[in-house]
């Protein structure tokens, strides 16, 4: 197995393991070591089927909870991330999120296995929430350890989200509902359960309030956030390639999807890997 640094923030290059079949005791720990120290890492070449990305999900801590989509035919823990050719609703996830931050124990990692690539766009953004937050002044790190952040699904799966009940003409299945307007406290500064480093847990598609603030104030501070977390410095730029599984920890990076596939096809293939 060689591993390769993007080159950015975050984010490595796997080649010369084979994901298709079981991997051994030492591949997984390996896999894990190479995860928690790079945060995002894209495999190549590989020749995966569903059944594939479920045995690596499993090896990689288990299935976790998807509220809000409905799974693919005969593997209930795999969702299709796509969009057709022909599509013109508003592009899926292109707003920063850590999956699913809003469950009382948020998923630690995601996966996606490419089906079908567009010959253009279509990359995916991360931001290292480590690296942010590590280079704030100490006194902002200070007040920021002592906030608790508001997070909800209501902007995006509430019947009157952006995937509600007025969503029309989407491929992709997805089902909101009122389950969407629930809302969950988290630390906004979250220590990582395995690496020990602090990260910053909020983002603007999820966090919709911070603990002791009037709405005005948290808008504020988490659009003041939003936009540190977007320097360029913190962002790792991901480019799909045809048998690439990309695997994320939602723990210490945010993402978001960008388009620039207009007029191709793009389906990906989810699997979500349980809180530690």
């Amino acid at each position: 197995m060689k591993i390769e640094a993007s080159g950015s923030v975050c984010g490595a290059r796997v080649s010369g393991v084979d994901l298709s079949g079981a991997l051994s005791t030492q591949d997984i720990a390996d896999i894990r070591a190479a995860w928690l120290e790079h945060k995002v890492l894209a495999f190549v070449d590989q020749r995966m089927d569903d059944a594939a990305l479920e045995r690596f999900t499993v090896a990689m801590g288990g299935f976790g909870e998807d509220p809000f989509f409905d799974p693919i035919d005969g593997h209930e823990h795999i969702a299709a991330i796509k969009r057709e050719a022909y599509e013109t609703s508003t592009l899926f996830a292109e707003n920063w999120h850590s999956d699913w931050s809003f469950l009382p124990k948020p998923p630690s990692g995601t996966c996606l296995l490419a089906i079908e690539i567009p010959p253009m766009g279509g990359d995916t953004l991360f931001s290292d929430q480590v690296a942010a937050f590590a280079a704030l002044p100490d006194q902002r790190k200070d007040e920021l350890r002592a906030l608790n952040a508001i997070h909800s699904a209501s902007r995006g799966y509430a019947p009157d989200g952006v995937y509600g009940d007025n969503d029309k003409g989407r491929s992709m299945s997805i089902r909101p509902g009122t389950a969407a307007l629930a809302r969950q406290s988290h630390p906004l500064i979250q220590r990582h359960p395995e690496t020990g480093e602090e990260a910053l847990f909020c983002s603007i598609s999820y966090t919709i309030g911070i603990e002791g603030m009037d709405d005005l104030q948290a808008a504020q501070l988490i659009m003041e956030l939003h936009q540190w977390c977007e320097q360029d410095r913190f962002i790792y730029r991901h480019k799909w390639e045809p048998g690439m599984l990309v695997l994320w920890d939602n723990r210490c990076v945010n993402h978001k999807a960008t388009g620039g596939y207009e007029g191709h096809r793009r389906e990906l293939h989810r699997s979500t890997i349980a809180a530690v």
